[in-house]
């Protein structure tokens, strides 16, 4: 009988779709925003995923803004927000190998990107 009193608690305690975050994607990256092969361009992006499901961090030297990570489908992803003062920059990227993959939109600046990212 003990057993079914204690449940309900271990329940409250557990915070719904908790999960460990996958160390493979946590830390710090180097991105890939190049236009033109014979320039490179290069910017920082650091993903703190926490075990609620939430992501903290920078991407582009901004403060990440409303993030959030999941496991499903094979494959880890992430997806944020962060802003240059005069808009939202809205980014999903998804763990691939030893890689990330990803994209920004910038609405207000009519734009869509597709980056790498690596260690």
């Amino acid at each position: 009988m003990r057993l079914f009193t204690a449940l309900p608690l271990l329940l409250v305690m557990t915070p719904a779709g908790a999960a460990e975050p996958p160390a493979a994607m946590q830390g710090n990256w180097t991105v890939d925003l190049s236009a033109k092969p014979d320039e490179p361009y290069t910017k920082p992006m650091v993903l703190q995923l926490q075990a609620d499901g939430t992501v903290k961090g920078s991407f582009y030297e901004s403060e990440i803004l409303a993030g959030r990570w999941k496991t499903d489908r094979a494959r880890t992803c992430v997806s944020f927000r962060t802003t240059d003062g005069a808009g939202p920059y809205h980014t999903a990227a998804c763990l691939v190998g030893d890689h990330i993959e990803g994209q920004t939109w910038a609405e207000h600046r009519s734009f869509l990107f597709n980056w790498n990212a690596k260690r």
